[in-house]
């Protein structure tokens, strides 16, 4: 004979010649030399080393367990004194009831919803986490949800989580902020076939995701090319000259010829400019002789006219002289007195008559 002793926290199973006999409690027991004893900690999880159904036909050792069957396509996430610990995968699963407060969260994972009570906390932790997937959306952001690749919804701002199975879930975005479109190197021919490149900008944003994602493929390319079918209409019907001219109904021409296509891929133009006009150089050359040619006889006209002034105003001068001996004696004393600032020493000499000269020069005589 053996002698078994069985302590608190611990059960034990009796087995002979290997056929299990019965559970033991806490005690000291003896056995036959055919007869053993498998002592199990009751705070730990039971894993049994026999067929755990053979085992449970006892009614007590059945009544000590807490066993958990998870299908293929379902988790369970066991928690011990309301502390989550794993996560059990599919199989059986035995607890010893008593010690330890055991609980247990079931999910199934063949659908795509988390409609289980568990926490965002739960889903992000390691446990967890590897059978969830999420999305998150953005403040300045839409989305459209698509489920095995049928439309399902649209997705405004926030973190969305779900299970990770075979379903295939897609999630389009779009940036619902204004955004700026360049338009830049267009060559562009004139109605008289001059070449030129043109860089602009246009300034919209997305109204109505799903026209914009669902009902349109890359609905910015296409935008793109709208604003360059209009600008390359309105350059083409106009002669080079006559478009210098026209040139600031460019951009009311062009918007008004987008807002169709705009409207039909969800998108508001809120605006568009042109930024450059580049002539190519043999023109350029040309338009800058022009301009030089221009400058410089608008210069000649200028010149001329204030000769023309001068001589008219030298000629009102020489009338007025002619008429009034005064006025012809004090403009002799004007170049007199602009001669005398030019000398610093006056020299005479001569007979007394120079005195009489002098006055004579600068005294009018009545």
């Amino acid at each position: 004979m053996k002698n078994v002793r069985i302590n608190a926290y611990q059960a034990g199973l009796v087995f002979k010649n290997g056929v299990y006999q019965r559970m033991l409690k806490e005690g000291k027991y003896w056995f036959w030399g055919n007869e053993t004893v498998q002592l199990y900690d009751v705070t730990k999880p039971f894993v049994p080393t026999i067929e755990l159904n053979i085992l449970l036909k006892d009614s007590e050792l059945a009544e000590a367990l807490q066993v958990v069957d998870i299908k293929d396509n379902e988790i369970v996430l066991q928690y011990e004194n309301g502390l989550l610990k794993q996560v059990l995968t599919a199989g059986r699963y035995a607890y010893w009831k008593g010690i330890i407060q055991y609980g247990f969260v079931r999910a199934d994972l063949g659908k795509i919803e988390i409609t289980e009570p568990i926490d965002r906390n739960t889903l992000l932790s390691k446990w967890v986490a590897p059978f969830v997937r999420s999305v998150s959306v953005a403040e300045y952001e839409k989305a459209i949800l698509f489920i095995d690749g049928k439309y399902n919804g649209v997705l405004e701002n926030g973190i969305y989580y779900w299970w990770k199975n075979n379903t295939t879930v897609h999630v389009g975005k779009a940036d619902m902020r204004q955004q700026q479109l360049e338009i830049n190197g267009q060559e562009i021919l004139t109605k008289d076939k001059a070449a030129l490149r043109i860089n602009a900008w246009a300034q919209y944003k997305v109204t109505d995701i799903e026209k914009a994602l669902l009902q349109n493929k890359e609905y910015d390319k296409q935008l793109y090319v709208a604003f360059q079918l209009a600008l390359r209409e309105y350059i083409a019907g106009f002669g080079f000259d006559e478009l210098l001219e026209k040139k600031d109904a460019i951009a009311p021409f062009v918007l008004q010829h987008v807002l169709q296509t705009a409207t039909m891929l969800g998108v508001e133009v809120l605006g568009f400019g042109i930024r450059d006009i580049i002539l190519p150089g043999d023109v350029k050359e040309i338009m800058n002789q022009v301009l030089v040619a221009e400058k410089k006889a608008q210069a000649n006209t200028i010149m001329r006219r204030e000769e023309t002034a001068s001589t008219r105003s030298l000629l009102n001068t020489a009338k007025l002289m002619e008429e009034n001996s005064m006025l012809w004696k004090l403009k002799e004393m004007e170049y007199v007195e602009k001669i005398a600032d030019k000398i610093s020493n006056i020299s005479v000499s001569g007979n007394g008559m120079l005195i009489e000269q002098l006055k004579d020069i600068f005294i009018p005589k009545r």
